[in-house]
């Protein structure tokens, strides 16, 4: 394997696991709306009826969304760091351990109500970032 798809191999994990969450969001919304009998088209507009929603289905809404916000970050420096020779072990080990507190999120913010274990998690997942984006600022200026 090259070295470059050994360096996106997270990157394509994360994806994979994002449409995890699309099927599990899915999954968990569609029944909740039935039994709230909720019309899909009168809830067109987010958060329309949220509050007929229950907090667990809401949830997994949430962390789909998550995954589109921060996460972007972490694929541009992947592929920047890809495309400019920023290969190396390091590297992969600070991709792999955001992933993997990515995917930890997503557990602790759909199974548990503590904000601060998430937010916990959150901070440590944007250390990662902090860390991976310094280290290429480095490895291209210096």
């Amino acid at each position: 394997m090259s070295v470059i798809v050994e360096l996106l191999l997270p990157v394509l994990a994360l994806i994979c696991w994002t449409l995890v969450m699309w099927l599990w969001m899915y999954a968990t919304r569609i029944p909740a709306m039935q039994k709230a009998q909720i019309d899909p088209d009168a809830a067109r507009h987010p958060g329309t009826y949220g509050d007929r929603m229950p907090a667990n289905v809401r949830s997994v809404a949430d962390n789909y969304n998550h995954l589109h916000e921060q996460p972007t970050i972490f694929y541009a420096l992947m592929f920047f760091a890809a495309l400019t020779g920023g290969q190396g072990n390091f590297m992969e080990l600070m991709a792999w351990i955001y992933v993997g507190l990515r995917i930890v999120h997503s557990f602790v913010q759909i199974l548990s109500p503590k904000v601060a274990l998430r937010f916990m998690v959150f901070a440590l997942a944007s250390i990662t970032l902090f860390i991976i984006a310094g280290h290429e600022v480095v490895r291209i200026l210096l």
